[in-house]
Parts: structure tokens; C-alpha cells; sequence
């Protein structure tokens, strides 16, 4: 874990997050309105959600569930009691005038969460995660300059999770709400969906002199891009530390991120919980999760990554930021399992997967699940290159290959076979003894002055002699074959 957080102008950047997650359940949290995506508006809310006279919610178990199973994976304590409280404040698109939610006693405490930056691991503490109900939405656009509301939404089931204010960096906090993000996806409890909003940020955001008091926090809301998370909080920083420069205090406020302009603005000034005049919300009785129950939820759970992660350390021989990044969503995980069942060298599997398929997923702006090469087709290339067929340059062409076949009219790939394009494109590796030393001894003849300064101590004269040998076979021999009777025949 680092211990010295990098300095911003001399200021350390301190950074906490509040993810809204929204629960994969069908139904609401306290009613049985649709929680489907897309439908027209005010078309999913029921007298419960708008909380009319004579109505009482009532809460929805499987929401419960995904809470468990939150507080379970990151090592939590699960609240054997918890009470729901109303958060009492006044905006168009919350028709009750308050907001079940959890505040004094939440249902899971504590917990942490573990990443990488780069190949430093770090560590950040969860302070809880709270069950509540959602708002509605106002929509801005083709309302001839009036604003409409759509209360789909309202009592759509969210899981607050707040983490303690442990990040000192905007990547920092990218890659731990990158890994929040993958591990509600692999507990199965989000879709995960951000243009949808099923997973928002919130990031609170202060800086300070090392060793003084933390600063006044900005709340920079609902950032729906990891991309934006960062170009936000870089923003942020900066303007803080201009203000405190030019002799001004932070005020604390919720302000707002312009993607178009790369600005935060303030939207309104940042209430404390004794704003929001919590009480115990009067239709709901306190939430008693049994032992019972709780075990029956981790008796259901997929294996963890980070018990994944230490399976593939253990058992597979990979490094510990190779298993982490194997087990960073479970398609990838799923791929990496499938590739080394198919009879591929686990670690060959891994840099293949960091690498060159990572890499091509990215610009692609594709996922694992759908990528042209599959892994037990990564298997044979794997194959090919572990029994000296081909090289690694050799390797890659035939992946290039592989991944730019072309569609059929349907839209599957045809099955490539490996083996072909290496023929076809000539790709074969010459590991003929006898055939290298020919060519070796023709490279040394032609080349006696690196010959001399190789026996003269001048270890680049070899790599020079390895170079011409290469040439020779045009890229086609096999290095490591190459080197060993080079080697020989300098004595």
C-alpha cells in the first residue's frame, strides 16, 4: 500500500465516493411497480411509489438479499437489525417530500475494497451501504422550455455505498469505482448499466496541506463515466487550490461536471444529515436479518474474485496483479478459465489477455464475451507458439488474422484455423539444427569484425551477430535455438 500520496501543487488531494447502485430486482423496493427500463414515462408508478393517503410500503426481500450478498464480498458486518428512516427535502421529482432510506443503523457496516493502480495495490475502507428508494427524473429536452418529470423511477431499489475518504487521486478513485462496478456485476445484484444509470458516482472531493485538518469537501454528482470521474476530480483539485491560493475559503456545495467544457459549476449549496431532519419512517418496522438467512445468501454466492484471484495465484503460478486482473469481471475470468482448459500455459493466457486482446477490446470499445477470438482459439495460437511452430512476432500476425476475419451474412465468424493461415502466410518456424548451423556459419564468415568483438568482451556484438542470422532466415528461425548454437560455435 502506498504510504506517501503524491502532492498536487504542493496540496494532498483527499477523495471519498458514494456509488448509487441500482438493485437487479423486478420490482420496486417497496411496491410491486415494474422497475424495467425504457417504459413511458409516469407509466410505472403506483400509489405506493408516490406514497398516496391509505397506502404502506412494503419492503421487497430480494432487495435485502443483494444487500447481504454486497456486505458478505467485501467483508462487511450485516446488520442483524437496521432501521429505515424518511430524509425529508423538497425537489419536483421526489413526490412524497422525503426519501426512504437508511441513516443511524444501515444494513451493512463496514468492509473494504481491493485494486490495483498501475501495479500498486491499494486499499479503500467502505464506511456502509444503505438500502433506499430512488427519485424520479426531470427531463429538460422537447418540452417547448418547460421541464417534465417522470416518476418511473421513484422507489426503484438502491444500495448507497459510501466509502471512507481514502483516495488521494482522481485515477485512484476511477479504479476503485471501476472495481465496485465489476464486483456488483459478478455478485449479479446491478446490470451495471451507466448510461441507464443503474451505476452512479458520486465524489466527494477536499484538499489540505499534509498533515492538516481535512479540508471542506465539494460533492461533484451522479458522473456516470470512470473518463469523466478523473477529467472531474483533476478539474476540481485545481480550482480548490486556485481558490485557497487566491486567499478564498471552499464553501461546501454539490456542484456539477460539464463534460462539454471539462468544468465543475456549483448547483446548490451542500446540506448536512440535520438538514434532512431524519426520523424513523412510521410504516416500517426495523429489518431483523436472521443468521439464517445470512448464511443461506453466502451458501448461494459465486466464488469472490479476490478468492479467485488467490486460486489463480496458488494454483495456476500467476503473480498476484496478473490473477487480479484475471478476475476483474467474470466474462474475463470465464475466458481466462475456458483458454486454460483448452490446454493453454496459464501465464501465456494472461499476457495474451493484458496484452494484445485488452488492447484491441479497448479501442474497440468491445467486451471479453464478444470478442472474434475465442478462447479456445487464443488456445491453439498458444499452442503453436509453446511447441516452436512460431514465434511471437509470428504469433501476432496470425492473431491479427484471426480477430479481422470476416463476417458471415448472419454475423458469426467462420472457425479460423490456425494451423492454415500459418502455412498460407509462410509463418513456420525453422527449427532445423542443422539447417540454423549452415546459415550461422555463413553469418560469422560474413561478419568476422563482430566476431572479434564479441570474443573481445562487447556483448552487443552478439545481439548483432543474432540480428544478421535472423535476417538470413527472414524472421523465421527460431530465436532461442539461434542463441544456444551461436553460442557454441563463438566457444
Amino acid at each position: 500500500m502506498p504510504t506517501t500520496p503524491k502532492l498536487i501543487r504542493g496540496y494532498e488531494v483527499v477523495i471519498g465516493l458514494e456509488n448509487h447502485v441500482q438493485l437487479s430486482t423486478q420490482s420496486k423496493i417497496f411496491s410491486g411497480s415494474s422497475t424495467a427500463f425504457g417504459a413511458a414515462p409516469n407509466t410505472q408508478a403506483s400509489p405506493v411509489d408516490l406514497a398516496l393517503p391509505g397506502t404502506l410500503p412494503v419492503l421487497n426481500r430480494a432487495a435485502v438479499e443483494r444487500a447481504i450478498r454486497f456486505g458478505l464480498a467485501v467483508g462487511a458486518k450485516v446488520a442483524p437489525l437496521s432501521i429505515f428512516a424518511r430524509k425529508n427535502y423538497f425537489y419536483p421529482d421526489l413526490p412524497k417530500g422525503y426519501q426512504i432510506s437508511q441513516f443511524e443503523i444501515p444494513v451493512v457496516q463496514g468492509g473494504h475494497v481491493e485494486f490495483f493502480v498501475g501495479d500498486v495495490k491499494h486499499k479503500v475502507n467502505l464506511t456502509r451501504a444503505h438500502l433506499e428508494e430512488d427519485a424520479g427524473k426531470s427531463l429538460h429536452e422537447d418540452y417547448h422550455g418547460q421541464s417534465g418529470i417522470d416518476l418511473n423511477r421513484a422507489g426503484t431499489p438502491l444500495l448507497e455505498i459510501v466509502s471512507e475518504p481514502d483516495m488521494r487521486s482522481g485515477a485512484e478513485a476511477a479504479e476503485y469505482a471501476k472495481t465496485l462496478h465489476a464486483l456488483v456485476m459478478w455478485l449479479g445484484i446491478c446490470d451495471g448499466n451507466m448510461q441507464e444509470g443503474s451505476f452512479r458516482c458520486d465524489v466527494n472531493v477536499s484538499v489540505r496541506k499534509p498533515g492538516e485538518p481535512y479540508g471542506t469537501r465539494r460533492e461533484i454528482k451522479n458522473l456516470n463515466s470512470f473518463r469523466f470521474l478523473v477529467d472531474a476530480v483533476n478539474y476540481e483539485v485545481n480550482w480548490q487550490i486556485d481558490e485557497i491560493e487566491d486567499g478564498r475559503k471552499i464553501q461546501q456545495a454539490t456542484v456539477l461536471y460539464n463534460p462539454d467544457t471539462g468544468e465543475t459549476r456549483a448547483m446548490r449549496s451542500k446540506e448536512d444529515s440535520a438538514d434532512y431532519r431524519y426520523f424513523p419512517d412510521p410504516d416500517l418496522p426495523p429489518l431483523v436479518i436472521a443468521p439464517e438467512w445470512v448464511e443461506r445468501v453466502r451458501g448461494e454466492m459465486p466464488e469472490l474474485p479476490r478468492v479467485m484471484a488467490a486460486r489463480f495465484e496458488s494454483v495456476d503460478g500467476l503473480p498476484a496483479y496478473d490473477a487480479t486482473m484475471m478476475t476483474q469481471s467474470l466474462a474475463t475470468a470465464h475466458y481466462y478459465e475456458a483458454a486454460k482448459a483448452a490446454g493453454a500455459t496459464p501465464k501465456l493466457v494472461a499476457n495474451w489477455v493484458m496484452g494484445e486482446i485488452s488492447r484491441r477490446l479497448n479501442s474497440e470499445d468491445r467486451e471479453i464475451d464478444a470478442a472474434p477470438v475465442g478462447p479456445e482459439l487464443l488456445a491453439r495460437l498458444i499452442a503453436r507458439i509453446s511447441d516452436g511452430t512460431i514465434s511471437n512476432n509470428a504469433a501476432r500476425q496470425v492473431f491479427e488474422d484471426l480477430w479481422n476475419a470476416p463476417q458471415n451474412q448472419d454475423g458469426a465468424r467462420p472457425l479460423q484455423d490456425v494451423d492454415e493461415i500459418i502455412l498460407i502466410k509462410g509463418l513456420k518456424q525453422v527449427s532445423d539444427t542443422g539447417a540454423i548451423e549452415a546459415i550461422l556459419d555463413e553469418v560469422l564468415a560474413a561478419n568476422q569484425k563482430s566476431v572479434d568483438e564479441y570474443r573481445a568482451g562487447k556483448e552487443k556484438a552478439f545481439n548483432a551477430l543474432v540480428g544478421q542470422a535472423m535476417k538470413a532466415t527472414k524472421g523465421k528461425a527460431n530465436p532461442a535455438l539461434v542463441n544456444e548454437l551461436l553460442k557454441k560455435k563463438l566457444g
